[in-house]
């Protein structure tokens, strides 16, 4: 008798294919396509925010922030908002822990896109100024070997 393989539920024909960075969107927050590094050592994805105030509307909590779209931060992107869903401790790659903010919001990566949660954090320094970690990832086969899959 022949077994379904348990390690997904969806079929190959479903499962997305993407290099080792890809151009990410994130539609809820700006319309501006962001160079985004696929780690699989990460838990949570992250994303470089600047001047995070956290207010509330309504009596949700809620964050406010910029984003630089761009790899060099020359292009200053728009005011954000998002709910706030959590605070977690993350440890950086340094080692360094920090609590941070979380929100969630939609990863739009090629055609497909699905609900993320995404922790703020200053990433002025790094290489990338968005991270796509593994709980972001199910359903997505990686080519570490390739870059740039989906396009812009």
């Amino acid at each position: 008798m022949a077994t379904r393989s348990t390690s997904s539920a969806r079929g190959a024909r479903d499962e997305l294919a993407i290099g080792w960075r890809e151009w990410a969107r994130l539609p809820d927050l700006c319309e501006f396509p962001i160079k985004a590094k696929i780690d699989t050592g990460a838990q949570t994805s992250v994303i470089d925010a600047f001047d995070v105030e956290e207010t509330e509307r309504a009596g949700v909590p809620m964050a406010s922030f910029r984003l630089y779209p761009d790899d060099r931060g020359e292009m200053e992107g728009p005011f954000c908002e998002a709910p706030i869903c959590d605070r977690r401790a993350v440890k950086s790659s340094n080692g360094v822990t920090q609590e941070r903010i979380v929100i969630r919001t939609t990863l739009a990566l090629g055609r497909r896109s699905w609900p993320i949660e995404l922790s703020l954090a200053d990433r002025s320094e790094m290489n990338f100024r968005m991270l796509i970690g593994r709980e972001a990832l199910a359903g997505v086969i990686i080519h570490p070997q390739a870059s740039f899959l989906l396009g812009e």
